[in-house]
């Protein structure tokens, strides 16, 4: 079985390191669950904090900052109720006195052969995925972007997009993944970023639980 990042690098996928493409290979019928725990530096910018603030209801970005703050990320990949092949990523950050959630579901759109990423609990806004592989690496960058106002999507002008970029390795030396995100913005210049290494383990599950089907109701996808 592939993948939706599989299918989004095709013949690419065979240059990520073994362990990159172990942890992007998941598919809905393997059952298996991926969970890597480490510590991430998170930086934010200081014009966006109201915003920031807002966005963690929806379990998105969060305007708290830190060093070595201890984080763990879920991967479970299973069929949406629109039969598309998905991917779950929820991602914990430990701040002491409150833990913050970003959640994120990556589709494949097999008709338009795309790869498209849900962000938040609901899914409120989509974005076009651009993954590549770059010296073992998975690298994704974010591409158009709209909100999803039910199974309407209203395409976000220039000033309102961000400019995301993950880049996700394995390092050989210290047998961990090492991961960088950052989120910018033409306005407000950088929003949020993270960056550190994790171990992960795998483990078999029975199903998908329902709190990491963070998205209902994709029976459309955003236009071409």
């Amino acid at each position: 079985m592939t993948g939706v990042y599989e299918r989004a690098l095709g013949e690419a996928a065979a240059d990520l390191h073994p362990k990159v493409r172990d942890r992007y290979s998941l598919t809905p019928n393997d059952g298996t669950v991926c969970v890597g725990r480490g510590e991430m530096d998170i930086t934010r910018g200081t014009l966006v904090l109201p915003a920031l603030y807002a966005m963690t209801t929806q379990n998105m970005l969060f305007p708290e900052a830190g060093e070595d703050v201890p984080f763990s990320v879920t991967t479970v990949a299973y069929t949406t109720e629109g039969g598309h092949e998905a991917m779950t990523t929820r991602r914990a950050f430990d701040f002491g006195d409150t833990t913050r959630l970003f959640d994120s579901l990556t589709v494949w759109d097999a008709e338009a052969e795309r790869l498209l990423d849900f962000l938040g609990t609901h899914g409120r806004i989509a974005s076009e995925l651009h993954p590549r592989v770059e010296d073992g690496a998975l690298v994704v960058a974010g591409g158009r972007q709209w909100a999803r106002l039910g199974n309407r999507y209203v395409p976000l002008p220039r000033p309102l997009a961000a400019d995301v970029e993950v880049r996700d390795r394995y390092d050989e030396d210290d047998d961990r993944y090492h991961v960088t995100a950052t989120v910018e913005n033409d306005l407000v210049g950088h929003m949020l970023g993270y960056r550190g290494t994790f171990t992960q383990d795998q483990t078999a599950g029975d199903g998908t639980p329902d709190e990491l089907r963070i998205v209902r109701g994709l029976d459309r996808l955003p236009p071409r």
